[in-house]
């Protein structure tokens, strides 16, 4: 089986810049391609080029794993992780974050791999998540945001940006084919893991070995409303308010009047009136810990649907 390790240099705000020559250096010394990455979509033009079977490790944060995927999905390739980046909400969901990288890495090109949940949204590939609406708003009005913000700054720059001229969209949401929703829609989050945005934790019950989406609806939300559940988001704590309900689907649709941001594991995708995600339960093989493992506190926990 060929290794090949693929090293974005701008993750992790610039931190796997700054590892880059001995993460080289480690993968080439354990018998691994290495590469790195020189723009936008280069890791999907290189995870394509590995051969069929190869094990693909991506080293950086969500965005790099999300091309990455983009490269590999639907073929007989591994995905392996190497998380060094701002979110890691992917390998957060494989019970990955917490390793330091020369571990990771060797877990990458050596551990033993399994099958999770491959998602798709208009034909393009997911691995833990899909946001539409409000969070993308917030993450498209971060792109704006004055250089030196960084971190919580730079989200509550955007958020109250966006907050300021809200105007939520109508919706008509069907899960599995069953109308679930229809009129205002603050956002919806359908989940292959329980986290997104670098740990908030969308959907604690979302397990991405069960063949489904967990489908995470915020209704109508007034500006101060969005302000107060903010913390209860933060906390998991948001699915008993009455404006929020959740589904679990093998396809989920979403369609409004007009096009709408969205984003998959981070990153902004076209927008468009229509989005359509489904599951192919299995569909990606990965190196990773299972949730729970590596001291990683378990996100996963029962709870009903709408």
């Amino acid at each position: 089986m060929e290794r090949w390790v693929i090293v974005n240099p701008a993750a992790g705000r610039g931190r796997v810049g700054r590892l880059s020559g001995s993460i080289l250096k480690a993968a080439r010394e354990k018998g691994a391609k290495a590469f790195l990455t020189e723009g936008p979509g280069h890791a999907a033009e290189l995870a394509r080029n590995a051969p069929e079977g190869a094990r693909v490790v991506a080293v950086g944060g969500d965005g790099t794993v999300h091309e990455v995927l983009r490269g590999l999905a639907g073929t007989e390739k591994v995905l392996g992780v190497v998380p060094i980046g701002s979110g890691n909400d992917f390998a957060r969901m494989l019970a990955l974050r917490k390793l330091p990288w020369r571990e990771a890495l060797e877990r990458a090109l050596f551990a033993q791999e399994e099958a999770i949940d491959l998602c798709w949204v208009n034909g393009e590939p997911f691995g833990a998540s899909l946001g539409i609406g409000f969070d993308a708003l917030v993450a498209k009005k971060a792109l704006t945001a004055p250089s030196f913000l960084r971190g919580m700054p730079r989200y509550l720059y955007a958020l109250f940006g966006v907050l300021k001229d809200l105007r939520l969209p109508e919706a008509r949401v069907a899960v599995d084919g069953e109308e679930v929703h229809r009129g205002p829609l603050l956002l919806l989050a359908a989940m292959n893991g329980p986290a997104y945005g670098g740990g908030i934790p969308i959907a604690p019950m979302a397990d991405p070995r069960d063949g489904v989406l967990s489908v995470i609806l915020a209704r109508s939300f007034t500006r101060p409303g969005v302000v107060f559940i903010l913390p209860r988001l933060l906390l998991g704590r948001h699915l008993s308010h009455p404006q929020v309900v959740a589904f679990a689907g093998r396809e989920v649709v979403v369609e409004f009047a007009h096009p709408v941001p969205a984003h998959a594991d981070g990153e902004l995708l076209p927008e468009a009136r229509l989005y359509r995600a489904r599951v192919e339960p299995l569909g990606l093989r990965v190196v990773g810990g299972r949730a729970g493992q590596k001291g990683e506190r378990p996100l996963l926990s029962p709870v009903g649907t709408g």
